[in-house]
């Protein structure tokens, strides 16, 4: 089953290799914890932000170049997970029939942020109830 879910929010660190976006469930309160390099938070940062571009960056080149070859962004969508990596789909309307285009989590929610108005966001339940019970997991391990 498929989980709409919204980016909550983007932390960025300067001293920290990795990145944080938050998906959370649009209707209710779960949440998607993604962890991505800083050149990718960033950009989705100042998209955010609405943050002027004199010219078109990646992702802007993207959706242009969708949008000129007749194509019509439809969603994101993250849906697997291998070896603590999220794997996602940038979903693309063309000719009558809908194409899944391999992504990485943060180029795809990068597109969906860039598009106005924004690409719903879909994330396979499954990954929702496993980022939970590890969270769980974490919460309830002792180190000291």
């Amino acid at each position: 089953m498929l989980v709409p879910m919204t980016l909550h929010r983007i932390i960025i660190s300067e001293i920290l290799e990795q990145q944080t976006i938050d998906l959370v469930e649009k209707d209710g309160d779960r949440k998607l914890r993604i962890f991505i390099g800083i050149f990718e938070a960033t950009s989705i940062e100042r998209r955010v932000r609405k943050a002027p571009r004199p010219r078109p960056l990646t992702h802007d080149l993207l959706v242009n170049m969708v949008q000129s070859l007749g194509g019509e962004l439809d969603s994101i969508l993250i849906d697997s997970l291998e070896n603590r990596t999220y794997f996602a789909k940038i979903r693309v309307r063309i000719g009558g029939s809908t194409v899944d285009v391999d992504a990485r989590p943060s180029d795809a929610i990068a597109v969906a942020v860039t598009c106005q108005p924004t690409l719903p966001i879909w994330v396979e339940e499954s990954l929702i109830e496993d980022s939970l019970d590890e969270e769980e997991d974490t919460e309830g391990s002792d180190d000291d």
